[in-house]
């Protein structure tokens, strides 16, 4: 394969020789001995090895043994919430939410917390191969000023709920301070804001209406937890006499910018409503499997044209932000789920993880595949390391064998946030120390039973 936009006698900003450059588009392609130029943050060329000797660029990274892929789309989190990681596990949905996280929210969240809980998500992200992330939390400028400083690319979904928190007294003013926020934020690099009303049971349906009404005037996304269990679906049909999408489809908010996320107890109707309004999912294994809310029937989505992605919720019910797990799982629990040892192969999860994560967010004119014009968000995986040797098909290494920790390099647009594994961008130590003392002041209340 020979791709460019690249004229001779150009010089680029960064040029990587790959052992592999795995694209994502089209599915299942590897391009053994491959090398990708980059200039303004942009892909400009993809050719062999064997070509790119008349190619000069500032910047050389030679990575003999290594894939080069899109970096991974996290489609749904809540990255603050990585300073409660083990804070109270091994408990169901609702009691986990009231009992315990809710609670100790009300206790701790400030801007500080979330500040300092994102840039800990952040080092973690970068350091297992995310570039992307999706957020719904409070105090989300916090969020959006980890986002400027870390290098990373996110969507921040405006956290939107009916009762009072530290951030907001109600829907209203959620709707109100994310809107600000967007305006504020209009030209920040790498971040775009979207509507994130929590869930149905969270939000009254007069506020699901407003976002309706707004998401539409302002041609924004929205993201919400839906049919997160069984329960969620049984309660909602008692409330109000139709299942949670119903009500949504009602309102207007089921659409081709919805990103519904984990989507556990779906019936075939379900499933019709989704293909029929080009509305998209995100599966979250991990966490849907922790707290036994029900597993996501991706296949049947899937086989049905329904758009896929792939999150990890948040590392206080997960307990990590690794999407090479959340792959893993995702690809063995699909199978387990639908009695399929075919079901979704490793090149379908690779893509989850990353062109169907920009998709769902809107994003994929710009970044998810490795292709010429693309935005350099890109990830470097060492597949010369015991774990992934014999090395047959590096697409089945990637999705099967590696674990997040052979992620050598990562770039957004063009720029490094991590080399050789060291982060370029964030002070680890200063991270952790702050950890650590959200780890003193939280434990110091209580721990949980």
């Amino acid at each position: 394969m020979s791709d460019t936009q690249a004229s001779v006698g150009d010089n680029f900003d960064l040029l990587i020789h790959a052992g592999w450059v795995v694209p994502v588009q089209p599915r299942g392609e590897v391009l053994a001995e491959h090398s990708i130029a980059i200039a303004a943050g942009e892909i400009r060329a993809i050719v062999p090895r064997s070509e790119a000797g008349n190619l000069t660029a500032d910047n050389v990274v030679d990575l003999p043994g290594h894939a080069v892929m899109p970096g991974l789309v996290n489609g749904h989190g809540h990255a603050a919430m990585s300073l409660l990681r083990g804070y109270a596990d091994d408990h169901s949905l609702m009691p986990w939410l009231e009992d315990h996280i809710w609670p100790a929210e009300g206790t701790h969240v400030g801007h500080d917390f979330v500040r300092d809980g994102v840039d800990l998500a952040a080092l973690e992200m970068i350091r297992s191969g995310t570039t992307t992330f999706s957020d719904m939390y409070f105090f989300p400028e916090a969020c959006a000023d980890s986002v400027r400083d870390s290098g990373m690319r996110c969507q921040l979904s405006i956290p939107i709920i009916g009762f009072p928190t530290a951030w907001a007294g109600g829907a209203d003013e959620c709707i109100s301070k994310g809107l600000a926020l967007r305006d504020d934020r209009k030209h920040q690099p790498r971040l775009t804001v979207v509507f994130g009303p929590h869930a149905i049971y969270t939000v009254p349906e007069d506020a699901l209406q407003r976002v309706s009404t707004l998401a539409a005037e302002l041609d924004l996304p929205i993201q919400i937890h839906l049919h997160e269990t069984r329960g969620e679906v049984l309660q909602a049909v008692e409330e109000r006499g139709e299942r949670p999408i119903d009500t949504l489809t009602r309102l207007g908010l089921i659409g081709p910018r919805s990103q519904c996320v984990h989507m556990t107890d779906l019936g075939v109707q379900d499933i019709s409503l989704l293909v029929d309004h080009g509305a998209h999912v995100v599966h979250c294994p991990h966490s849907n499997m922790k707290l036994a809310s029900g597993a996501c029937p991706v296949q049947k989505l899937v086989s049905a044209g329904v758009n896929v992605a792939l999150g990890t919720d948040s590392a206080a019910s997960n307990n990590n932000l690794n999407l090479f797990e959340e792959m893993h799982t995702a690809a063995l629990l699909a199978k387990l789920v639908s009695e399929d040892a075919t079901a979704l192969p490793a090149s379908d999860v690779l893509a989850m993880a990353t062109l169907n994560g920009a998709r769902a967010l809107g994003l994929d004119h710009l970044i998810g595949s490795v292709e010429v014009g693309k935005r350099a968000d890109l990830i470097a995986v060492d597949l010369s390391g015991p774990e992934t040797q014999p090395l047959y098909n590096p697409l089945s290494q990637l999705a099967y064998a590696c674990n997040g920790s052979q992620v050598t390099h990562s770039w957004v647009d063009g720029h490094a946030l991590m080399s050789d594994r060291g982060l370029t961008t964030l002070n680890e130590n200063a991270i952790l120390e702050r950890a650590a003392h959200w780890q003193a002041r939280i434990a110091g209340t209580g721990a949980p039973e």
